[in-house]
């Protein structure tokens, strides 16, 4: 589907889960703004822009996934609470979603319930805050 027919934010959302999930990085990257940025509190990283983000997301050791559970869109703000398989393990967690006067999501913030200190070699795409 392109981009220009997913104006409404629930199916905007709908959409990135779904292409993260198949690994299409190609429509994962139309959905975000160029200048997306993306935010871990659990690491305290911060990823700035498109490229590093998707990379980010490309590069993620392991076999992943989100199920989601529930998704509530409101306006160009949304959240989802998802069940994020990884490696055989399951965690859930909630993930907000703010949109652009595009369309395009132009910031995420991660939300998992267990603190951790980041996998090594994503040193590239991060700033640590």
């Amino acid at each position: 589907m392109a981009f220009e027919a997913m104006r409404d934010t629930r199916q905007t959302i709908t959409a990135y889960w779904a292409s993260a999930n198949a690994r299409d990085w190609n429509a994962f990257a139309d959905l975000v703004a160029e200048d997306v940025v993306y935010e871990l509190p659990q690491t305290r990283e911060r990823v700035r822009g498109r490229s590093a983000f998707v990379r980010f997301n490309a590069e993620y050791p392991g076999e992943w996934r989100v199920e989601v559970e529930r998704l509530v869109a409101d306006g160009q703000h949304a959240a989802t609470w998802g069940r994020s398989l990884l490696n055989g393990g399951e965690e859930t967690g909630l993930c907000f979603f703010d949109l652009d006067d595009e369309g395009r999501i132009a910031r995420i913030t991660d939300f998992w319930p267990t603190g951790y200190e980041p996998p090594a070699g994503r040193e590239h795409l991060v700033e640590r805050y």
